[in-house]
């Protein structure tokens, strides 16, 4: 009999969380104390859900450093290395700024924000007070926004790499790791080859683990899913259904035309090959919600679905969790705009194109903190002079539907990861893209 594929398994978990989750929801709607049935099928899907998210983040440090350090290792020599970095720093940088732009697009196109003005009052009166301790947290930590953003170059460099990874702050491991890996092959050639089949042998263990816990994906992405959707349902969508819409939409256009685009025009690669090989990781982020907790994943599905090398993967991906961010970066935009013209501010070209520098660099720069999209895009309303007392507000407007947007912009953001892999590697030479799919 033959084997189900893994994204096969986690589309069925998906229908079964939606299916449950929904139905749960509205069997329960208007009631305050929940049934018996209800509590013990949220928490056994918390529990195993919990379960498996932990799992997947009990690897990413050490896939990232060991990747990381192998695949730079690898490259040998500084020219190559020098090349490579290039290559992907400017794909994440081209990348980004099209989805911001998609985003600014959309918004203008759509206009969320112009409601009827007892709508408009509704919302603000409504705005949900039972987030007012995360918002809070959001804003005392953007109130460094600025300092934040500079802060970056901090958390590249840590003082201390072991605080640094307990706190899941991956850019100043990942900046470690390149270092370590550059500096492997400046060392003498007996002294590489051990140093170089260490990290490898540990890079192979890691892995092994990885599989492991990836083969309990759709038991994770259901009990990941089927809680969030017993607590919010559909009809949370349809409070802010015009601006949900804006993002989706632009979402939905860098995924099926701007990033098929770059396949085609930069690799000459089928975008229909490339999203098969990628689906069970796209459906992990989408479930997770998490760019790094899915990295695990999205390596395997490049290396062993797509056929990227390790060399240019384990060089490309890791940076691209934590640098890459599209789907944020296009969602950024798209509430400041909307929430501008929610409140009736004027914001011209000139403030937008502020905004488009400012969403790129706080996609990038606050990614390591808490409530990371939440302070992101009160550091730029500050830096387009919003008003105090309108922030607070429309940040709680904006956190109804963030959790399901969320998982949304998640999975655009695996997906340039990966586009950019494939097309960095055939830049490369390299060959035999998506055979196993074919096989």
């Amino acid at each position: 009999m033959k084997k189900v594929p893994l994204h096969v398994k986690i589309l069925i978990a998906l229908v079964l969380a939606f299916s449950i989750g929904l139905w749960a929801n509205n069997s329960t709607a208007g009631e305050t104390e929940k049934p018996d049935w209800f509590v013990f099928i949220r928490d056994v899907s918390t529990f195993i859900g919990t379960l498996f998210l932990n799992g997947l983040k009990m690897v990413v440090i050490p896939l990232v450093m060991t990747s990381i350090i192998c695949g730079v290792a690898k490259i040998g020599g500084e020219k190559d290395f020098g090349r490579l970095g290039v290559k992907t720093l400017l794909f994440y940088s081209l990348t980004g700024l099209l989805a911001v732009a998609t985003g600014l697009f959309c918004v203008n196109l759509i206009e969320p924000g112009q409601v009827p003005e007892e709508i408009r009052a509704q919302m603000l009166d409504n705005q949900s007070d039972g987030h007012s301790a995360k918002i809070e947290g959001a804003l005392e930590q953007a109130d460094r926004g600025w300092a934040g953003i500079l802060e970056i170059f901090h958390r590249m460099v840590p003082a201390n790499l072991f605080k640094a990874a307990v706190e899941g702050q991956l850019l100043g491991l990942i900046f470690f790791s390149l270092l370590f890996g550059f500096f492997i092959t400046r060392l003498p050639e007996k002294h590489q080859s051990i140093q170089l089949g260490f990290w490898e042998s540990l890079n192979s263990l890691i892995l092994k683990i990885t599989h492991f816990i990836i083969s309990f994906a759709p038991y994770g992405v259901f009990g990941l899913v089927t809680p969030t959707l017993m607590k919010v349902g559909l009809e949370t969508l349809s409070v802010m259904g015009s601006f949900a819409l804006t993002v989706a939409l632009g979402l939905l256009i860098h995924s099926l035309i701007v990033l098929p685009l770059l396949l085609r025009l930069f690799g000459k690669i089928s975008f229909i090959d490339h999203y098969r090989a990628m689906a069970p990781a796209l459906l992990t982020a989408f479930s997770t919600a998490s760019s790094s907790a899915t990295l695990p994943l999205t390596m395997e599905c490049v290396t062993k679905r797509a056929g990227v090398s390790k060399k240019v993967s384990s060089f490309t991906l890791p940076l691209g969790a934590t640098m890459n961010m599209d789907g944020t970066a296009l969602f950024e935009c798209v509430v400041v705009v909307f929430l501008a013209q929610l409140f009736g501010i004027e914001m011209g070209w000139v403030t937008q194109a502020t905004v488009v520098l400012m969403a790129l660099l706080t996609s990038i720069g606050v990614a390591g903190i808490p409530s990371a999209s939440l302070v992101a895009i009160i550091v730029i309303l500050q830096a387009v002079n919003f008003p105090p007392e309108s922030i607070a507000i429309g940040v709680g407007i904006v956190y109804v539907v963030d959790r399901i947007l969320d998982m949304c912009r998640t999975a655009v953001n695996v997906l340039g990861d990966s586009c950019a892999a494939a097309i960095i590697g055939k830049s490369e030479g390299e060959k035999g893209y998506y055979s196993s799919l074919r096989s």
